[in-house]
């Protein structure tokens, strides 16, 4: 028990802290979280995903690897979360707001702090090639189920195409291919605007916190969150090892899939009027959760 306490106290306390202090921003000085969230997803993240490719030795075989595991996560988990909401006769919007609940985990805010701090600088390529990934698929696929296929596949495109990660991931293979150098002053540039990213995804996820909002639906939310809190990182070990994840890409890609719900799914849900207080309710909860699953998780992973 002191073990998993240790563990939880240096991986996981230091993120609920730095989230509280954005939690408390918005609560006093009501900071509007949408401003932030849009350094950190047009500045900061793509900055870190090209320098974390770019100086990483992974080679298209661990690239390959991980994204096909990042999405038969994604998919895998998604289609049984179809049969649990068609099981119990959920209504087409709730339906919708729980596959967003269940299939998509916050591999950036949280993960790519809690990778960092359990497994080192060495796990990050990997948990940011997961996070781009799982990104790409919160852009398409999660846009087409929101959008409940109204127009669903023009906004998927539309919406996949201003991910500026997914520009920063070609730029990086493409640097890694040809064999470049950065200049230095572009170098340091893209440096320090990578190393702000994680700080500022911690902050950002308490800000989004604030803003979330109690729903009643007890049911559902204690199976979104039993899914993507439970039942996700055991199909996740499963699938690392059929894919031949193995050391450090297996320790990223199953703690990767183990984060509790994707705090983007709130902004989906609310664009698309799919439950938008149950999508923040299972954000809310399954973050507070998430220690509970995590921490042993943790110590399995050899953190």
């Amino acid at each position: 028990m002191s073990y998993l306490l240790v563990l939880f106290a240096n991986n996981i306390l230091p993120i609920f802290i730095a989230s509280a202090s954005g939690y408390l921003l918005a609560k006093y000085v009501r900071v509007n979280p949408r401003s932030i969230s849009q350094l950190a997803f047009y500045i900061f993240s793509p900055s870190l995903v090209f320098k974390l490719l770019t100086d990483s030795n992974l080679n298209h075989s661990d690239i390959f690897r991980m994204g096909a595991f990042a999405v038969a996560g994604v998919l895998l988990i998604g289609l049984l979360a179809w049969l649990v909401g068609r099981f119990f006769h959920f209504d087409r919007r709730l339906l919708v707001a729980f596959l967003l609940a269940v299939m998509f985990s916050n591999s950036g805010n949280y993960g790519l702090s809690l990778n960092l701090f359990a497994f080192g600088k060495d796990a990050l390529p990997y948990a940011s090639l997961y996070f781009v990934v799982v990104l790409l698929l919160m852009y398409s696929l999660g846009v087409f189920l929101a959008s409940l296929g109204n127009g669903g596949v023009k906004a998927a495109i539309f919406g996949l195409a201003k991910v500026p990660a997914v520009y920063a991931t070609l730029a990086a293979l493409l640097v890694n291919r040809l064999g470049w150098e950065l200049p230095l002053p572009i170098d340091r540039t893209v440096t320090l605007l990578g190393d702000a990213t994680i700080p500022t995804l911690m902050v950002l996820m308490g800000l989004q916190l604030y803003h979330s909002q109690w729903n009643g639906q007890f049911l559902a939310l204690g199976l979104a969150n039993s899914m993507r809190l439970v039942l996700a990182p055991i199909l996740a070990i499963g699938l690392a090892a059929l894919f031949g994840l193995t050391g450090t890409a297996y320790q990223a890609g199953v703690a990767q899939s183990s984060m509790p719900t994707a705090v983007v799914m709130t902004i989906l849900a609310t664009e698309y009027d799919v439950e938008p207080s149950f999508v923040s309710s299972a954000v809310f909860t399954s973050t507070l959760l998430s220690p509970l699953t995590v921490t042993p998780l943790l110590a399995y992973l050899g953190a």
